[in-house]
């Protein structure tokens, strides 16, 4: 065999060698699987402690313990003026944690602790970024939360957190921190946080309207500021300390252990000012905290999002989201990030494990709650979809688009959504994502129904002469027999560009004979305006109703039918309670004498001018239906002034109805049904 003309060389060969085995040996990132990582400097280089917690990424992510960790998107290390500095980044939309709204990239400690062992949480840190967009009206817009103590049992509230706070244009921001109660009884819808300042404003300052901003706090803190903040439970009290450079020290101590806010009578005017509105009014268990295991929480949780401020005016901000394209967030500022340049934790021997915090809340958001696990009723419904479906076993069953559950920042809800215009059922004109009860009764045997409700939207086209316009039904009687005609319809409608709607109940004649073409409704007002108060042209809207309900507005009805004589009752915070009584087995329409002037100047010049049977629905079967049957439809209001509608419907695109507002949406939380009751 010819020996090659090239030689190599013995210690050429060595050095060859060993590059490749250094390859070979060569430690991936463990972010993006890089090669190289001999230049990296892993936030637990910086900061010591990351052995005792577990880190959330702002994609709703569990990475366990993040030692020799990074996250370029959201957690990494960088320097500022030759100081390290470890960087907690999350946007205003992405996949979240347990059931909060928002996302957040934040530790949080994997053992906890009862408020008489205690622990110590204290750090350094700077904000670098909130969002520069959202309600400026909604509390909770533009801030972040840098630090927590967190309870991993009962409710799982929060005794502190500490805020970020900085308006639009404003140079300065302000910090503060919040007390959560933990709510009293099984019903954690109540709770409501007292904020206390420490440098600017607290969290109950607000704008007067959406862009509209309260004055900058002349003591506030600025981005890119310094500040310090040592958190030390010990023997059931809660004690505080902030310092910033400049800045007055400030102090303060809380009794984790023994509430303040254990009456109505407790309840701070600053509570009743932000939270009593929206419902949040309740009262906090005597002995507070104690008992209850709590960890320390740390990083940034940005409490900006993208829900609708007409779902929690305290919570929900309403800010840019770009659809939750973190790239885009990212790039046009809406996002919370937050610096820390040190932090130390101590916790007692006697702390133990926090696993069952993270199994339970881990991937929670993700995961599917059904419709009947908010309302156990589900078993006595079957149910109509906005698309025609209809599903007889709606037991563990919900549909993205039509029937599924949401939270609103203090509680899961049942969503019920229905297009303009879709497949309908037999002898309607509308869609309908609603119950329909599998037991009949007679008015005779009788049956009540009970719900607590909002409605979220309804739609935003249609012609306003027609009464059926921009209306949703929420709950309605129906007969199964003979003309299947409603003994009781209720209704929500508001005109567009109103901040307020009515709620409104009617009742619809069975009609004598066997002709069920002059079948007319009756309308009693609850709040605001009843069904007959219509626009004098297709844009040309009536006034706002003073008493009225707004969109995401809480209310509950009743509907109990007992010995043939139905009983409705309506309640709501703020407005006066309205209770009605129909009788169902003796009509007070069965003459044309009997027709009321409403019913002549809406239904009788369509040619609808029918009596009743002398019986009304005596003797036959009903039952009751509940969710939201769109009134609004794209029907030609030529050829019915009451019910066609005229809206838009995109040639029935559901998609294209939903993002253009021509859609109804209701929830609901409560809803019993069962058999009638003696009315008090």
């Amino acid at each position: 065999m010819k020996a090659s003309k090239y030689r190599l060389s013995l210690p050429f060969l060595m050095l060859v060698v060993l590059l490749i085995l250094g390859a070979c040996s060569t430690s991936p990132n463990k972010k993006n699987g890089s090669s190289d990582s001999s230049s990296i400097v892993y936030p637990s280089s910086v900061i010591s402690f990351y052995e005792d917690f577990k880190l959330i990424l702002g994609d709703g992510s569990n990475v366990g313990t993040p030692l020799d960790f990074e996250n370029k998107d959201y957690f990494y290390t960088t320097t500022d003026d030759n100081q390290k500095w470890v960087v907690y980044k999350t946007p205003n939309a992405g996949n979240t944690h347990g059931t909060s709204n928002n996302t957040r990239t934040e530790l949080a400690q994997s053992k906890k602790w009862s408020p008489m062992v205690g622990g110590k949480l204290t750090a350094t840190c700077k904000i670098m970024n909130v969002s520069p967009t959202g309600d400026a009206r909604v509390a909770a817009s533009y801030s972040v939360v840098v630090g927590q103590i967190h309870s991993a049992d009962g409710h799982e509230n929060e005794p502190f957190k500490l805020f970020y706070k900085k308006f639009p244009g404003h140079t300065k921001g302000s910090v503060f921190w919040n007390y959560e109660i933990n709510t009293a009884g099984e019903n954690n819808a109540g709770r409501w946080d007292y904020s206390y300042p420490i440098w600017g404003y607290d969290f109950s300052v607000v704008g007067t309207e959406k862009d509209t901003y309260p004055a900058e706090p002349e003591d506030g803190i600025a981005i890119g500021e310094e500040f310090s903040y040592e958190v030390d439970v010990k023997d059931g009290i809660m004690t505080l300390k902030f310092m910033s450079e400049g800045h007055e020290t400030k102090s303060f101590t809380k009794n984790l252990i023994k509430s303040e806010y254990a009456s109505k009578a407790d309840m701070p005017e600053q509570v009743k000012r932000l939270f009593v509105p929206i419902g949040q009014d309740g009262v906090e268990r005597p002995n507070a905290y104690a008992n209850e295991g709590l960890f320390f929480k740390k990083g940034s949780y940005n409490q900006t999002n993208g829900k609708d401020p007409s779902v929690n005016r305290v919570w929900c901000s309403g800010a840019e989201t770009h659809d939750g394209d973190l790239e885009k967030q990212y790039a046009d500022g809406n996002y919370a990030e937050v610096w820390f340049k040190t932090a130390a934790v101590e916790i007692s021997d006697e702390a133990i494990s926090n696993e069952g915090y993270f199994s339970a809340n881990d991937g929670l958001a993700s995961k599917i709650v059904y419709p009947s696990e908010v309302i156990p009723v589900m078993d006595k419904f079957k149910i109509l979809l906005g698309d025609g479906t209809a599903v007889d076993n709606i037991v563990d069953f919900q549909h993205e688009d039509f029937f599924y559950t949401v939270i609103d920042g203090t509680r899961r809800w049942v969503a019920y959504k229905t297009p303009n215009s879709g497949v309908t059922s037999p002898n309607s004109s509308n869609t309908r994502s609603e119950l329909h009860e599998k037991r009949e009764w007679t008015p005779e045997e009788g049956g009540k129904l009970s719900a607590t409700c909002r409605v979220m939207h309804v739609s935003t086209t249609g012609d306003a002469r027609v009464a059926a316009s921009h209306s949703v039904v929420i709950g309605q009687i129906h007969s199964g027999e003979g003309h299947e005609n409603e003994p009781c319809k209720i209704f929500y409608k508001k005109f567009p560009g109103h901040t307020k709607g009515s709620v409104f109940w009617n009742y619809e004649i069975n009609t004598a004979g066997d002709d069920n073409s002059g079948r007319w409704d009756y309308s009693y007002p609850v709040w605001g305006h009843d069904f007959s108060v219509v626009g004098s042209g297709p844009d040309d809207l009536p006034s706002e109703p003073t008493d009225g309900i707004e969109l995401g507005e809480e209310f509950s009805y009743e509907i109990n039918v007992h010995k043939g004589i139905m009983y409705v009752t309506f309640k709501s915070d703020g407005h006066e309670t309205k209770t009605f009584t129909k009788n169902l087995i003796r009509s007070e329409y069965s003459t044309k004498k009997d027709i009321p002037d409403q019913t002549k100047k809406l239904f009788v010049p369509m040619g609808q001018d029918g009596v009743e049977r002398s019986t009304a629905y005596a003797g036959e079967l009903n039952y009751f239906k509940q969710g939201a049957y769109n009134q609004t439809n794209g029907k030609n209001p030529e050829s019915n002034i009451v019910w066609s509608t005229g809206a838009e419907t995109y040639g029935g695109d559901i998609p294209k109805q939903y993002a253009n507002g021509s859609y109804a949406e209701v929830w609901f939380r409560d809803t019993t049904i069962g058999e009638s009751t003696s009315p008090k």
